[in-house]
């Protein structure tokens, strides 16, 4: 019987899934193509004209080059967070309960998207790759 009723509840469910997605659908189809041109006339300033690959080997480069620049900013603050840490380290007997549960759950998140990132790059298995 629980069987019998859960069947029928899924089944409601999916038919209600299927009604929404087709509903989506058709919105996407009716006002899609309005949506896509407004966007477009929106950012007009951002697109290049006309896109050709020197264009793009332009933008690529300037890109790259701009990321390199920001590293030595992103090393100064990592340093800085690293110092703030030594000095909460050496200075742990005035560590809050606060504190020291914070950075436990920092850890943990961490690990938990370490995990996620782990289990997602073997294409969603939990034992290993698929050959």
């Amino acid at each position: 019987m629980c069987r019998l009723y859960l069947g029928e509840l899924m089944a409601s469910k999916l038919h209600q899934l299927q009604s929404k997605a087709s509903q989506a659908s058709q919105l996407v189809a009716k006002h899609g193509n309005a949506y896509y041109r407004q966007l477009l006339d929106q950012n007009k300033q951002y697109i290049q004209n006309p896109p050709t690959v020197e264009t793009f080997d332009l933008l690529s480069k300037q890109l790259f080059y701009t990321r390199l620049a920001s590293i030595p900013g992103r090393y100064e603050s990592f340093r800085n967070e690293l110092e703030y840490i030594k000095n909460m380290w050496k200075n742990r007997q005035d560590l809050k309960v606060e504190h020291a549960a914070t950075a436990a759950l920092f850890g943990l998140e961490c690990f938990a998207w370490f995990c996620a990132g782990e289990i997602v790059g073997r294409g969603f298995t939990f034992t290993g790759y698929y050959i």
